[in-house]
């Protein structure tokens, strides 16, 4: 006579904000599978549904407050966790019939409290197999990419910033774990890491930069040295959220050789020494362009990326042209901008001279406008050339996929025709035929 199994409970998750927060809510998925819980793509196959918040804006709070509406609405069974769980008395006056809601980080806590809401069924089979024995674990990006957490929270205090008051000062993973862990990711199909952190240049600092075993030789917890053994494992290695301390020099070399993306992601958040320092940005008296400049010399296909806040308490028109007069010499090739919005608990709030949301707006348009301009030289300049691509996705007889110089969600792609026989997870080499502002076109070199 068959055994019939009992049939597990199914969780659903909605899982908002940065890199950061998705990791989160892999490693959640990961326990949660392993105890014999199944996955529900849909809030009707549910018995609980997790929703994981961002709590970084104030938009971002009320964009995490509608999806705990949608998830009750559509199933009523709602666990919620993340960063917005800080502000938990908020989050049960708009919604008394939350079941439980938890910070970030507090792996433990949500899954105890999915248990309370769908037990998990005993099972005499299921229950054999060890919780620690689930490979690579849950993945909710492609196959072929995976994000890398190197550490947990801050120890700058940017005025503008909450994230120390949600997530906790500087705690940084041993190194030996992150390699292990890259490792497993690789031999599962990972073909790009992204490493990220809030603040990768400090990776270590709280451990003194002490040294771990790893195959045989000691590994320090510091930037360079894990981008060095990471580089060795065989994929793409892509570095987030860079502060240009004077150490990231050293990883310009590693870049160079090959071993990591020529790819750096730096928040400079804007130029104007009198704005910097009133946001109480780290590093800010760097001498930024000539390091630049150091920096194509010895890796001239390097790509930097950046985020810029226009209309901060007290810029001046002179300020802000400081900036426009800045990017253009700094010729980034990727930017981001965006509308300073007051956030609750952040010290810029009481600044005085508030930048008026017409001015904001005039502001955010002109330096969108600039930057366009230069991206769209720069990526003109690459038209002709061959470039190793990163296939993400397939339809039809085209593809898409990135450059070495582009991060998945945030930056450029490259468009391929003639190319239905590829695979998401394939690096090839593409012919760039054409370009606009953001993206290249070209077609698969054969052979």
């Amino acid at each position: 006579m068959a055994t019939i199994l009992p049939s597990p409970p199914r969780v659903g998750m909605v899982s908002l904000g940065c890199p950061k927060a998705l990791v989160d809510s892999e490693r959640i998925l990961t326990k949660l599978r392993a105890d014999g819980y199944q996955m529900s793509p849909d809030y009707a196959g549910a018995d609980v549904v997790l929703v994981n918040t961002c709590g970084f804006l104030d938009s971002a709070k009320e964009e995490s407050l509608e999806a705990i509406g949608e998830a009750i609405a559509e199933n009523g069974r709602v666990v919620v966790t993340g960063c917005m769980g800080n502000d938990a008395d908020i989050i049960r006056a708009r919604f008394p019939s939350v079941l439980a809601v938890t910070g970030p980080q507090q792996y433990d806590a949500v899954v105890a409290a999915v248990h309370e809401a769908a037990p998990p069924v005993p099972n005499a089979y299921l229950d054999l197999v060890p919780s620690a024995n689930v490979g690579p674990g849950v993945k909710l990006t492609p196959r072929h990419y995976s994000y890398l957490k190197i550490s947990e929270g801050c120890n700058h205090r940017c005025a503008f910033c909450i994230i120390p008051s949600i997530r906790g000062d500087l705690v940084s993973r041993r190194p030996d774990a992150i390699l292990r862990e890259a490792e497993k990711l690789v031999a599962a199909g990972t073909r790009e890491l992204l490493v990220i952190s809030q603040d990768t240049s400090a990776y270590g600092l709280d451990l003194k930069h002490a040294a771990w075993p790893w195959k045989g030789e000691p590994v320090r917890a510091h930037m360079t040295d894990l981008a060095r053994e990471l580089g060795n494992l065989g994929a793409w290695v892509r570095l987030h959220y860079v502060y240009p301390y004077p150490h990231v020099d050293r990883v310009i070399p590693l870049m160079a050789e090959g071993l990591v993306l020529p790819y750096l992601d730096i928040p400079f958040q804007h130029a104007s020494p009198k704005i910097l320092k009133a946001m109480k940005r780290p590093a800010n008296e760097a001498r930024v362009l000539e390091r630049i400049g150091q920096w194509r010399d010895l890796c001239p296909e390097i790509a930097i990326r950046s985020s810029f806040v226009v209309g901060f308490p007290g810029e001046t028109e002179e300020d802000f042209q400081y900036l426009l007069d800045w990017l253009t010499e700094a010729r980034l090739d990727r930017v981001g901008a965006f509308r300073f919005e007051p956030v609750e608990g952040a010290a810029a709030n009481a600044l005085p001279d508030p930048v008026p949301e017409e001015v904001k707006e005039q502001r955010y348009a002109r330096i969108m406008e600039l930057t366009a301009r230069i991206s769209a030289e720069k990526l003109a300049a690459k038209v002709g050339s061959t470039l190793d691509v990163l296939i993400d996705a397939v339809d039809g007889e085209g593809a898409t996929g990135r450059s070495k110089a582009d991060a998945p969600e945030i930056d450029g792609e490259v468009h391929l025709r003639d190319a239905g026989h590829l695979n998401p997870g394939d690096i090839v080499r593409v012919t760039i035929e054409d370009a606009d502002e953001h993206d290249l076109f070209g077609v698969a070199v054969a052979g």
